[in-house]
Parts: C-alpha cells; sequence; structure tokens
C-alpha cells in the first residue's frame, strides 16, 4: 500500500473514532508539548489530530531546518516525533543535533524497514523507532508510555549497584563518581536491571516492562539496547549478564 493510501484510510479511520477510543493520558500539569516533524503535510495532520485528541499540544515542523529552530526556540518539547527522509536537513542530523544538548525522548518514524537504519537510530539515541505504514493509535500509546514514566519518577530516588549511581529525579548516570551519557530508553533499561539485580529477566518481560507495551518487533531491539549500554558502562557493562536463551541479568561482583 502505498503512503498516501494509508493516510487517506487512517483519516477516514480518524474521523470515525470517538474521544473515548484515543485512550487519553491526563497529567497533574498543563498540556505536554510534542513536536511533529515530516515533510508530508497529510502526515504531520494525522498525527497531530491524534496527539491533540489526547490532550497533547503539537508543534509541527515540515522539514529538519525548521525542527531544529523550534526546538531550541520553544525549549519546552517534551517529546519530538521525527521523520527519517526530509529536505534540507534529514531525521538523522536533527537528532544528532538535538542530543548533543538534550536528552528529550525522540521517536523516528521511516518509511524503511530496514535493521541498518534501525540500528543507526539507536546508535544516534533515538528511543523508540516506528517504520510506516502504523497505526496512529499506536503510536500515540508509546507517546503516552514514555511521557507516563518520566512522570512517575521519583524526585528523590537514588539507585546504586556495582559502582553505578543512578539519580532518578536528574535522570543522570554515573560510574565511579564519573558522568556517563545514556538515551532515554538506556536510561530505562539500566535502571530497571538495578531495580532487579540479581534476578533472571527474560527479553519478554524486560520489552513489557521497559517498553510497556505491547512491542511488533523482536528481541534484537533489546540486545542491540543492550550492547550500546554495557560499551558506555565500559568496564561496569560486565555486571549485566548474558542469561543464554532467555535474556539478561545485572548481577554485582
Amino acid at each position: 500500500m502505498c503512503l498516501s493510501q494509508f493516510v487517506h484510510n487512517y483519516v477516514v479511520y480518524y474521523e470515525r473514532i470517538s474521544d473515548t477510543d484515543t485512550g487519553k493520558v491526563c497529567f497533574n500539569m498543563e498540556r505536554l508539548k510534542i513536536m511533529v516533524v515530516d515533510d508530508e503535510s497529510r502526515m504531520r495532520k494525522l498525527v497531530s489530530d491524534f496527539l491533540t485528541k489526547s490532550n497533547y499540544e503539537v508543534v509541527e515542523a515540515a522539514d529538519g531546518a525548521e525542527a531544529i529552530d523550534i526546538f531550541f526556540e520553544k525549549k519546552d518539547i517534551a517529546l519530538i516525533i521525527l521523520d527519517v527522509m526530509m529536505p534540507k536537513v534529514d531525521g538523522w542530523q536533527v537528532c544528532r543535533e538535538i542530543r548533543e544538548y538534550s536528552k528529550v525522548p525522540i521517536i523516528m518514524l521511516t518509511a524503511k524497514s530496514d535493521e541498518r537504519d534501525e540500528l543507526l537510530g539507536f546508535e544516534l539515541g533515538v528511543d523508540e523507532y516506528i517504520s510506516k505504514p502504523f497505526s496512529p493509535k499506536i503510536l500515540v500509546a508509546r507517546v503516552e508510555a514514555i511521557l507516563r514514566r518520566t512522570s512517575q519518577v521519583s524526585a528523590d530516588e537514588v539507585l546504586e549497584a556495582g559502582g553505578i549511581s543512578i539519580d532518578k529525579s536528574a535522570h543522570s548516570v554515573s560510574v565511579d563518581g564519573e558522568h556517563v551519557e545514556l538515551s532515554y530508553k538506556e536510561f530505562e533499561l539500566l535502571t530497571y536491571f538495578i531495580e532487579n539485580k540479581g534476578i533472571a529477566l527474560s527479553r519478554e518481560k524486560i520489552l513489557n516492562s521497559v517498553w510497556n507495551y505491547d512491542y511488533f518487533g523482536d528481541a534484537r531491539t533489546i540486545d542491540t539496547h543492550v550492547k550500546k549500554l554495557r560499551s558506555k558502562l565500559g568496564a561496569k557493562g560486565d555486571l549485566i549478564k548474558t542469561i543464554w536463551g532467555m535474556g539478561y541479568k545485572f548481577e554485582e561482583d
């Protein structure tokens, strides 16, 4: 199915759904702001309409250059939905530039179904990766899952294990006192491991707990994140043990 037909089908579908179908998430704060970046105007409208019905404030950008300008001008973007293939500046470059200054969650959209693109996205610090065509309702569910976890972070909780310290309120990690830069998903994954240290965790359980939605991919997503996380933790990466045929376990020396 071509992209234009996909958009048309979901526009028709959108017009038929009721407010209760969108699964709204209410936060005890003003509406969170989400930036939708796509050079296809109908796609931006489709995604924006679903997000607006779920009580989010949406700002749109038609290309990567505009997205970068808006992000640094607004300074209060809670999450970015970013298309890969765009004129002027593509999604990869937008992600690179934003990641130099911010850990804002980024959901990457692509018309391709290429494992190399997905791996590149994770390397650049993308938090979620969705291939077109996709269900806008699933996209909103993923947005809500990320923002829900962000809103539930304890203001004073610090986790420590094996020389690794996690400050949840500051969303920061240090290893033997040295700060380590992690993407949003890497941070969530490490937190989950340490909160369950000594427990063998299956890939399915990790997906259900860290991604917090019905994942439509495969276990390579976890393996890719674990590989990158181990690398960033240096020698402490060895504390994340592989349980062959099952998953992983965080175990202090």
